[in-house]
């Protein structure tokens, strides 16, 4: 499908129910940070990956700032985001969650501005991700699945059962 016809073809989703699939993502990505004991969120790693807690912090501000991008055009770069800059400091799985929490929120309050035509538009998220708005949009959620996954793969090393990955409601 060439470039033109992905940003002409009526619509299969709607934003809103983008975001309600996108909500149970995020929700089922909470329970994975929570169902990891509290010392292995922050110091456990396989292979040379990041801990779960740095995964974490990346989603959550890719995840408002992406939104919040999309809804005024204007997007930081990736070193400004606060995971990468270090000015996400939570060190207990409480206040990770409560990050979280507060970084889905402001992602829905932004979701709340967007306007529609924002889908169609070529953006240049974090400025490095040139692409339609739904692509960019898209890629925030592949993101969080591909981390979850690695996330998955930890618990279970761990002897930890995952959530079920298709209970997301």
């Amino acid at each position: 499908m060439n470039q033109e016809a992905a940003t002409t073809a009526p619509a299969f989703i709607t934003p809103d129910a983008l975001m309600y699939m996108w909500n149970g993502h995020r929700g089922l990505t909470r329970r994975v940070i929570d169902a990891f004991p509290e010392d292995k969120l922050f110091n456990y790693q396989i292979g040379g990956m990041r801990t779960f807690a740095d995964m974490a912090r990346e989603l959550m501000a890719l995840a408002a700032n992406g939104v919040e991008g999309m809804v005024t055009g204007q997007f930081k770069g990736i070193e400004e985001l606060d995971y990468h800059n270090g000015d996400q400091k939570a060190t207990t799985k409480e206040a990770l969650l409560k990050q979280w929490d507060e970084s889905t929120e402001r992602m829905n309050k932004a979701w709340e501005q967007m306007p529609a035509e924002r889908f169609t538009e070529m953006v240049n998220g974090f400025n490095q991700y040139n692409m339609p708005g739904f692509g960019f949009i898209l890629y925030l959620i592949d993101n969080e699945n591909h981390h979850r996954g690695e996330g998955y793969v930890y618990l279970r090393s761990l002897g930890i059962e995952p959530p079920p990955f298709w209970d997301r409601f």
